[in-house]
């Protein structure tokens, strides 16, 4: 079960007036000293044995012995459960005063419900919005994403992340009338709810994918907590084939494009900047459907992780690729590390990540040995508002690599010459940052009249350890 923050509990506690929601729900009170009174109306109650404490926001009654503060008198009231409760205060709750408390489970629906549109990919749509709703009044998810260093105010809503809560049946009509019925089945065969009727993503930061036409085809999950059962996945996708491409306007509107490993790693990318990013399922996970959408562009710039798979994958698409006449070069991390930590361990991340990008190393295809520079959103630089200085900004080539004669017209002996990439300007830089000349094989940072330089950063395998060269010198 996805755990309720205690905050909120305490604000719905603290916030919401119990005097005015007994009262709201039918039931007469007269104040005696500090409390009030009223006839309780959850059993007969002739002699008002009801005693509701404004000042602690509690209720009691000496007859039933029911008792307990606001959320205790939603489900005693409406004969919901706990987390039932939570979500209809959450959600502005105003009591029928005709309809007397009942003394069994409800089987009526206390929120507004998804009715299921005729299409699955408008059921998932609906879905897609309520957890993006979720995440929004969720604490614990908006501070996994600060932790992740994803932070830039329009990522929630240019993506609809969203927060898969274990709220979405208190959406659902009652799963015993044929309206939830029928529902509840759609969504199981989607993958949305299993067997059990749990929620696949339950727990999961949430991203919906989409095909061409823009209609949600798909929701990749991934855990937001480290203290889950043993054995449970970190990544969940729907079952089935892998449907759907993430940021797919990009690939349609840019020559060029980052290519990530997995999706939070490319909104680590977008949100430094570098819009024109995408993501395989994985280091194996790149799909006929991102293959024939990748085949469009001049470019492509794998940012896959630094380690044996990773390494496996990024020589698979650019082999893929390159039979399609596509340029395809390898971001190259420091070793053990994705473009998300990578960008955690910096400062700026913006232009460590754009340091990576421009030395990007050839791998295979493409159809030029020159090639324009890119500005951040991967086009033109002619005419296209791409950024002067760094269209002058000289960029060193990498030592080429020597390839083997072959009558193969697909093979590295009949591919051009290594090149760099195209060396993006960097992100939007923050405030208040320290400025640091960042090379390959240090970082050197100005703090007021010392300058520090640190090398060795590249040679550390993870992050068990830490082992660098670290110099302080104050100029003469």
């Amino acid at each position: 079960m996805a755990r309720i923050p205690e905050g909120d509990l305490e604000r719905l506690k603290a916030g919401v007036s119990l005097v005015r929601l007994v009262e709201a729900s039918g039931v007469k009170l007269e104040k005696r000293g500090k409390d009030h009174v009223g006839c309780c109306p959850f059993h007969e109650d002739r002699d008002p044995s009801l005693s509701v404490s404004g000042e602690k926001n509690l209720w009691r009654c000496f007859g039933c012995a029911a008792g307990g503060d606001v959320i205790a008198w939603v489900m005693r009231r409406e004969g919901v459960s706990f987390r039932h409760a939570v979500e209809v205060l959450k959600a502005d709750y105003a009591p029928d005063p005709t309809v007397p408390a009942p003394m069994t489970k409800s089987t009526v629906a206390k929120l507004r419900v998804i009715r299921a549109p005729a299409e699955d990919a408008a059921l998932l749509d609906e879905v897609a919005g309520y957890y993006h709703t979720a995440l929004k009044q969720n604490p614990e998810a908006l501070a996994y994403l600060e932790k992740r260093g994803l932070k830039h105010p329009d990522l929630i809503d240019h993506f609809r992340l969203g927060f898969a809560d274990r709220t979405l049946g208190y959406r659902l009509p009652q799963a015993n009338r044929k309206a939830g019925a029928d529902v509840r089945g759609r969504l199981q065969a989607l993958g949305v709810l299993r067997e059990s009727r749990h929620e696949h993503l339950r727990g999961s930061l949430v991203v919906p994918l989409c095909d061409a036409h823009g209609r949600v085809v798909n929701l990749y999950g991934r855990k937001i907590r480290d203290d889950l059962r043993a054995g449970t996945p970190d990544h969940l996708y729907l079952p089935g084939p892998h449907r759907g491409i993430f940021n797919r306007a990009a690939i349609d509107a840019s020559e060029e494009i980052i290519l990530c490993e997995a999706l939070i790693d490319a909104m680590s990318f977008w949100c430094a900047g570098y819009r024109h990013v995408t993501s395989a399922y994985g280091a194996s996970g790149l799909t006929a459907e991102i293959e024939d959408a990748l085949v469009r562009v001049k470019r492509v710039l794998i940012a896959f992780d630094r380690d044996a798979a990773g390494d496996r994958g990024a020589e698979d698409v650019a082999a893929r690729l390159a039979k399609h006449g596509v340029g395809v070069y390898r971001v190259t991390f420091p070793k053990g590390m994705d473009a998300n930590a990578y960008a955690l361990s910096v400062t700026p991340a913006a232009k460590a990540l754009g340091m990576l990008l421009r030395g990007a190393e050839w791998m295979a295809g493409g159809a030029s040995r020159r090639r324009p520079i890119l500005n951040v959103n991967g086009l033109d630089a002619d005419g296209l508002g791409a950024d002067e200085d760094a269209a002058k900004e000289e960029i060193p080539a990498p030592v080429a690599a020597v390839a083997p004669e072959s009558s193969d017209p697909f093979s590295l002996a009949s591919l051009p010459e290594p090149e760099p990439a195209s060396p993006i300007p960097p992100g939007p830089r923050a405030e208040n940052v320290v400025d640091a000349e960042i090379g390959e094989r240090d970082i050197v940072i100005r703090l007021g009249d010392r300058v520090w330089r640190a090398r060795g950063l590249t040679r550390n395998p993870g992050h068990e350890s830490l082992k660098v060269n670290l110099m302080v010198r104050r100029p003469s």
